[in-house]
């Protein structure tokens, strides 16, 4: 329990780095300097009101010098980076690369928020996402599936772009795919593509004329099946042998 508890805190505080990744990154601002502030009244913060979840609480949700409202993503982003870290720690336990998993889901959270937001993604954290998912104990295997899931995705855009005669599918989604390749290797990366697919296919029905951000379903997919690998491999061994 106190590893468990002392993991959530971690992610918690990851949550909250992250929330200024989210905000400042698209901007091109410093994510470093200046320090956290109201972006209303631009007062810095105090420490006591800086704290992951507990500040956002306790100020009711709003500036303690200007009284402007503070958004609930801050507290909601901190929350489930949290309950994604402890997630990942009871899967895979406390292995030396443990910290390098949590990193690269983290840059996904970021990434498909980004997404979310601007319809686009900075090469800075899809890059990073993808060097924190390359550095397992099998190394040299995680750099090949990387590589053939991000070149077999180019290929297949190329391919979708020519029939429908557009752009089909963004660049950022093949770096994405290399990160899927490091953190699942194969077949989970094609079953991940497949439940992603999956995902997206009712929101891009519905928003089909203004379109649909494609990491977030993306994301989501290769964290179900991470986590879920057994079952994955069990359903995939049923459905090709019977």
């Amino acid at each position: 329990m106190i590893i468990a508890g002392s993991i959530f805190i971690l992610g918690i505080i990851i949550g909250s780095f992250l929330n200024v990744v989210i905000y400042r990154i698209p901007l091109d601002k410093n994510i470093a300097f200046p320090a956290s502030h109201c972006p209303a009244c631009q007062t810095p913060l105090k420490w006591w009101q800086n704290i992951p979840i507990i500040s956002w609480i306790f100020l009711k949700g709003k500036c303690y010098f200007c009284n402007a409202p503070i958004s609930k993503r801050y507290p909601i982003v901190e929350l489930i980076t949290g309950i994604l870290f402890l997630i990942i720690y009871f899967k895979v336990g406390l292995v030396w690369y443990l910290p390098f998993i949590f990193a690269s889901f983290a840059s996904l959270l970021a990434l498909s928020i980004i997404d979310i937001d601007h319809m686009a993604v900075p090469d800075s954290v899809n890059f990073a996402a993808l060097f924190f998912a390359l550095i397992t104990p099998d190394f040299i295997h995680s750099i090949f599936f990387a590589f053939m899931a991000a070149v077999g995705l180019y290929l297949a855009r190329l391919l979708a772009s020519k029939l429908a005669k557009k752009e089909a599918m963004g660049e950022a989604d093949i770096i994405v795919a290399g990160t899927m390749g490091a953190l699942l290797g194969f077949p989970l990366f094609f079953i991940a593509i497949f439940l992603s697919a999956i995902l997206a296919f009712i929101p891009s029905f519905i928003y089909r004329e203004k379109g649909v951000p494609f990491v977030p379903f993306l994301s989501l997919g290769t964290l179900i099946i991470y986590i879920f690998n057994f079952q994955a491999y069990t359903f995939l061994t049923k459905v090709l042998y019977g």
